[in-house]
């Protein structure tokens, strides 16, 4: 029995590291079909990218969606409405729509009751979309309707003058538990020790988080500047190979 016992605690963290590996190909491959069903998106739409749709007016802090184009994991707005990665719903991701929630999330998903929720209220999958790259609380009449052309093959520079390239990243959302009343509450993957990136040309790779670099932390202090410590994680995420 000890020899058993010794064998057993010798292979768990090996299985466990297995696992881990696994969650993250599977992600990987996840995020390779929604890089897919972009660019069939991108061609029934004159190569432009999911983008808006117009965000409600802001009535209270449960909207997650203020502003229009802001990089958000959310997939329906509260509602029902398909946003971001969610627009992908109805087309190329019809038969498969699950590909848009990770293996590896460090917190207990229904991926079928968010999904359940895309038509009937705000849903939100495991990943953050960028489509616009717009940071404002809310918006305003220069901000209130999406760019009127964002190509997948001519995204433009970021805020540090450098390609854009990626699109979808794996959320790493910590929040205080003063936030639950507001119904956010943490959403992260792989332990955070990686990121799985979906970059424009289609291909999706697994990064180390081992500087936290793609982890975003907000508490009320800060929570006004969430969507623009996103965008900063995917201008982060540009600059990987």
């Amino acid at each position: 029995m000890a020899i058993i016992a010794l064998l057993a605690a010798l292979l768990l963290p090996s299985l466990g590291v297995a696992k881990a590996r696994s969650r993250r190909a599977v992600c990987i491959s996840n995020l390779r079909q929604v890089g897919i069903a972009i660019r069939a998106y991108s061609l029934d739409y004159g190569g432009c990218i999911p983008c808006g749709p117009k965000a409600p007016a802001f009535l209270n802090p449960y909207d997650l969606y203020p502003s229009t184009g802001a990089p958000t994991s959310l997939i329906s707005l509260s509602s029902g409405a398909p946003v971001g990665l969610g627009l992908l719903l109805p087309g190329p991701l019809a038969s498969q729509p699950k590909v848009l929630f990770c293996p590896g999330s460090d917190q207990p998903i229904n991926a079928d009751a968010e999904l359940a929720q895309v038509g009937a209220g705000q849903a939100q999958c495991s990943y953050y979309y960028r489509h616009a790259g717009n940071t404002n609380l809310f918006d305003t009449e220069s901000t209130g309707l999406p760019p009127s052309r964002i190509t997948l093959d001519n995204l433009g520079n970021n805020t540090s003058g450098q390609p854009i390239r990626a699109l979808v990243i794996d959320a790493q959302f910590l929040c205080g538990s003063g936030l639950a009343s507001f119904g956010i509450f943490p959403s992260t993957h792989h332990q955070q020790q990686f990121a799985d990136i979906l970059f424009a040309d289609g291909h999706a790779a697994s990064r180390p988080n081992n500087a936290n670099q793609f982890t975003l932390s907000v508490n009320l202090s800060n929570l006004t500047d969430s969507f623009a410590l996103i965008l900063a994680i995917l201008e982060r995420a540009d600059a990987e190979p």
